[in-house]
């Protein structure tokens, strides 16, 4: 998924990558398409940079100009993973979609429902609190079950050039999924 564009957002001032031959983005992109390579499974790359733009950037520097303190992760989720991620996924005939958000779904009086993840100190669920519910019944949040410790573990294990990453949650996620 990619969300921001550093040369069209006019990214420079003060962005300490930016004499870098590869942006962040391009080198998680490299690294995510090296572990579905090993995995031998299919890379999808999705452009939101508009969507972004107008749902989350746009509103925080407008929310933050009215002394109000929005947080993007939350707007992010709402409208670009659980929105406009999920739209492309059913429209590409993909029955659920999952994510590095370490959190649970669980089942209460038949309805699926948000939980926190295993591990307190990484759960994730804060961020997640104004997803739209219809879209649980079709999200998968594997790593909701396992400590940062068995993640970082299990990509150690499989040998994944991403495995010493801060965010090597978002490497495994078709790995723990596919099980």
């Amino acid at each position: 998924m990619r969300n921001w564009d550093a040369s069209v957002n006019s990214d420079i001032a003060g962005n300490p990558t930016i004499n870098d031959d590869l942006c962040p983005q391009e080198v998680d992109y490299m690294d995510a398409l090296t572990v579905a390579k090993k995995l031998n499974v299919p890379l999808h790359r999705v452009d939101f940079v508009a969507e972004y733009w107008n749902e989350v950037f746009s509103v925080f520097v407008e929310q933050t100009k009215r002394g109000l303190t929005p947080n993007p992760d939350i707007l992010c989720n709402k409208h670009i993973k659980f929105s406009a991620f999920v739209d492309y996924a059913k429209k590409n005939g993909f029955d659920y979609v999952a994510t590095g958000h370490y959190a649970r779904i669980v089942n209460v009086n038949g309805e699926p429902c948000l939980a926190k993840a295993i591990d307190h100190n990484k759960d994730q669920t804060y961020f997640l609190v104004q997803i739209p519910k219809d879209v649980l019944s079709m999200t998968l949040f594997p790593l909701g079950e396992l400590t940062k410790d068995q993640v970082r573990k299990i990509a150690l294990e499989q040998d994944f050039v991403v495995a010493k990453k801060k965010r090597l949650h978002w490497y495994l996620l078709h790995w723990r999924a596919s099980f």
